[in-house]
């Protein structure tokens, strides 16, 4: 599997021509020449950076320019592709370490590229280095149960083997961290992986890239074991048909050939719950990251005895979000991450009007450099609204009024999406019917805490159009790898299935 890595994109490692550069955005104009942005050549990055790493840097696609979402300016070049024994933890335990003494660069990238604020920047490369630490421990349990025959002088046992190349698609809003849930748990399993991450985050690949190289480069390991490649939906749309990938994690949207849901998270309200929970719980959940995190609360379910209290402690505590500069430590809230999400939140929001919705507060694009917007609640919306089922990745909250239990946990349960949801109740009849076959139908069934913040002790998945599968928790290595029965004969007879015998 590693030489058929290296076969794919061996062949588009080139330099990037001159005369593209010279077309390209000027260099005086770029970031990464500015001495406050000194820390970007830290990370490797230059004004030109190839975008394909198989264990030599080349690319002879497109020259993509990456844009700060604060201000909308040119921090440096990428080009894309065009389509054209050591121990195994003991690598991802490395990678860990390099990782951690280039955090606060790195999440100062991902701040400067992403647009969220500079702690969560660094809390995301925080949580690739938690998995490489995890998936350490992980190593040491990785292995089949050995069963019991029903014939004597016989073993049963289940094998576990690496699926061989693995394929990592990631989205814009977790450049680094998605992609470390699954190449550390993969690397630990014996796999390789490739990866393509977000095309508005190549710079975030690149330097990942080349700290994971580092490690590859100072073991002697062949470079083409952790392979990247920045490009597009064709790119994506390869992998996804190549049958060499044995399996693909995909993060992300539509637009790799396959329809993959976005997901839609839910949180629900009742009479009896602790409201001093709720406000804070709410709110971080569904501004944090400007609403764009893929467990970012998009529809607040509250009963009808406590609606209109918490409707005005939320619009209230929006009011107070520290908006500004992902740099600021007192930011909590930044920028949108591109011009089109600015777009995709004035549509939404006309939408929500057009279909019964009552703006609260929020609604409109902030004066000021960059893709900002306010955050928003809208109310009045029936359950069944088009655009409450529909996923947006802006800090847009639709509050729902509802009577029953059942009602809720239907509500619930009616789109087709399914990745996390919680309920606020100090009634335990009640947390355990939200537990069981009756109740949510997520991947993550939260109970008196927000959507947002899983550990990575816990598997991280969703069910429904939100996809299937696991990553990070105890036994997500199991979908990294093959699964083989073996039966053993240690005896001198020969008990044939059925009770058959040759005389």
């Amino acid at each position: 599997y590693l030489c058929t890595s290296q076969v794919i994109f061996i062949y588009i490692a080139t330099k990037l021509c001159p005369s593209v550069r010279a077309a390209a955005v000027n260099m005086s104009t770029l970031l990464v020449n500015r001495p406050q942005y000194s820390w970007l050549r830290e990370l490797g990055l230059g004004e030109d950076n190839d975008g394909v790493y198989n264990g030599c840097w080349g690319g002879q696609g497109q020259v993509v320019t990456s844009y700060c979402p604060a201000n909308n300016e040119p921090i440096a070049r990428v080009r894309q592709v065009s389509q054209t024994h050591i121990k195994r933890r003991e690598i991802v335990r490395q990678i860990g370490d390099a990782l951690r003494g280039k955090i606060k660069a790195l999440g100062s990238l991902v701040s400067l590229e992403m647009g969220k604020i500079y702690v969560e920047g660094v809390g995301e490369v925080q949580e690739y280095v938690d998995v490489c630490d995890y998936a350490v421990g992980l190593s040491r349990m990785i292995g089949g149960p050995i069963l019991p025959s029903e014939r004597p002088g016989h073993a049963l046992i289940e094998q576990w083997n690496p699926v061989g190349l693995v394929g990592i698609i990631t989205a814009f809003n977790f450049p680094v961290a998605v992609y470390g849930w699954n190449n550390a748990i993969a690397l630990i399993c014996g796999n390789v992986c490739l990866w393509k991450g977000a095309p508005t985050t190549p710079l975030t690949s690149v330097a990942v890239t080349r700290i994971v190289a580092e490690v590859l480069e100072r073991n002697h390991l062949p470079g083409a074991i952790c392979s990247m490649t920045c490009g597009g939906a064709d790119i994506g749309t390869a992998m996804a048909k190549d049958e060499r990938v044995g399996l693909l994690s995909f993060t992300g949207s539509t637009q790799v050939g396959k329809q993959v849901a976005m997901m839609v998270q839910e949180r629900f309200v009742f009479e009896d719950a602790d409201l001093n929970l709720v406000v804070p719980s709410a709110v971080f959940a569904s501004v944090g990251t400007a609403g764009q995190r893929c467990t970012t609360t998009r529809r607040l379910m509250l009963h009808e005895s406590v609606h209109d209290d918490v409707v005005e402690r939320i619009a209230k505590a929006y009011k107070q979000i520290r908006i500004g500069d992902p740099w600021d430590p007192n930011t909590l809230y930044g920028p949108l991450h591109t011009k089109q999400a600015v777009q995709q939140y004035l549509a939404a929001i006309d939408q929500a009007k057009q279909q019964g919705g009552t703006l609260v507060c929020g609604g409109k694009v902030m004066d000021r450099p960059g893709n900002y917007v306010e955050p928003t609640i809208i109310t009045g919306l029936p359950h069944d609204a088009p655009i409450v089922h529909t996923e947006t990745f802006v800090p847009i909250l639709y509050v729902l009024k509802f009577k029953t239990e059942d009602e809720a946990f239907a509500w619930n349960n009616e789109v087709k999406q399914g990745l996390s949801s919680s309920i606020f109740t100090k009634d335990m009849g009640r947390v355990f019917r939200w537990l069981g076959p009756k109740g949510s139908d997520c991947g993550i069934v939260n109970v008196n805490i927000p959507t947002s913040g899983a550990e990575i002790g816990g598997a991280f998945g969703g069910e429904k159009h939100t996809g299937g599968g696991r990553e990070s928790g105890s036994d997500s290595w199991k979908q990294y790898m093959r699964r083989s029965t073996c039966t053993i004969n240690y005896s001198k007879d020969l008990p044939l299935a059925q009770g058959i015998k040759f005389e």
